[in-house]
Order: C-alpha cells, then structure tokens, then sequence
C-alpha cells in the first residue's frame, strides 16, 4: 500500500497539464545496495553518518543558510522498517526525536536504492535541505522544504517535497507488510508525531538526507567546505 504526497489521481491529469514537457524524469540511475543492517536500538545515527552530517551542517551554518541549532538526520540506507530519522539539538548534544521516515515509491521497496531530483520521479532525494514554514494542507500539518543542493534536491520546492503524517508510517504497518508505507518522495513520518516534530524542526533548521552514492560523496560542496575554505585560504 503507497502513500502519495501530491494530488490525488482526481486532480492529477489538470495539473500534470500545468507542468513543463520536460518535467518527466529520467530512468533513475541504479545505485548499489548496501549491505544487509542489523537491528539496532541505538539512540544516535552512526558515527560515520553522524560526522557527515555535521561536516553538512556546519558548512551551512558558516553560510548563513540556518537560523536554528536543530539537525535532522534520515539515514536512507537503513530499511524502512527501522526508525532511521533522527532530530538533534546541536547545541545541547541531545536526540529529541527518533522515528521511522518513508521513502517515494520509485526510490525501493523496504530499501531505498536510488534518489532523484526530478519531477514526477517519485523518488527521494539525497543531500542538505533547509526547513521553512508550516501550512496545513491535503495531508494535514506540513512543513515545506528548500533544498540547498543544485542538481541534487534544489528541486524540492517544485516537487512540493514536505514532511507530514501518514497512517502508514507506523511500527503496526511495518509489521503487517515488512515495510511502512511509501511517498511520491515526501518524507513521511508516523501520524501521531509528525506535528510535535514539524514544531521543532520548522523555521530554518537543518535537514540531511544520506546514502552511500559515491557520486554525491564525493561532488557535494556541503560535505567538502572545510577543504574548499583551505584550498581558498592557502590560495591567497
């Protein structure tokens, strides 16, 4: 069963018409995929996602790009039956929510194996994003999202990639299916604490998307700015 953060099939074909030619995506390119997880009940991410993150975040905060000590971390190569999102208050080192988060439909199954920052690809997408405000719309309490990555995710305000609640993010979902519920590339959190959560990270606080894509490893400027700022330095 799919959950879709974008109009219902109703409305879809007027607003499909609205859209450019080319806004159909492009056959998603296959990333590889990672190794088997085990269960864990470990409150924090991973450090080497954890250090990603933060190397993510304090490039945007030296930039300007957030107003608020708040880091929300989603861990895409964890299943999606796995709580695998976590908001952090950077500066009191303190992990104030840790939930289960859906992936788009086009991005895997229980696993999610490849992003996009395309319309209608219904696919996730990887990379820094920075929240901005809260509206209640078709799916409730939302919050809208800028992506702050070009080619990567800046995409999102067009896609209208938002965080809200679902029904079918929930551990009694994930039971009965093996997997919970999945989006047109929204990340979807459980219904009863989206909105506690959208309060907290709302207004320009840090939102960071991982997966192991080389690719972006390795081009993302959020994740090599310590470098850039030295190569600048020693240039002078």
């Amino acid at each position: 069963m799919k959950v879709r953060c974008a109009a219902p099939v109703g409305a879809l074909i007027s607003i499909l018409s609205l859209l450019p030619a080319c806004a159909t995506a492009p056959p998603p390119r296959p990333l590889p995929v990672p190794p088997t997880v085990a269960d864990t009940t470990d409150t924090w991410p991973r450090p080497e996602v954890l250090e990603l993150a933060m190397q993510a975040f304090q490039c945007g905060k030296r930039e300007g790009r957030f107003k608020r000590p708040v880091l929300t971390i989603i861990d895409y190569s964890l299943p999606s039956n796995k709580p695998r999102l976590w908001v952090i208050d950077v500066q009191r080192k303190q992990v104030l929510h840790h939930e289960l988060v859906a992936h788009g439909e086009r991005s895997g199954e229980a696993v999610a194996v490849a992003f996009s920052n395309e319309m209608n690809s219904h696919q996730s997408s990887l990379g820094l994003f920075r929240t901005d405000e809260v509206y209640t719309g078709r799916f409730g309490y939302s919050l809208r999202l800028s992506g702050l990555e070009p080619g990567i995710n800046d995409k999102a305000h067009e896609r209208a990639i938002v965080v809200h609640g679902s029904s079918d993010v929930s551990p009694a979902f994930a039971a009965t299916w093996g997997m919970i519920g999945r989006s047109w590339g929204c990340p979807m959190l459980p219904e009863e604490v989206a909105p506690k959560i959208i309060d907290t990270i709302a207004g320009g606080s840090a939102i960071f998307a991982y997966y192991p894509d080389s690719e972006w490893l390795r081009e993302s400027h959020y994740l090599h700015c310590g470098v850039q700022v030295a190569n600048a330095s020693g240039g002078s």
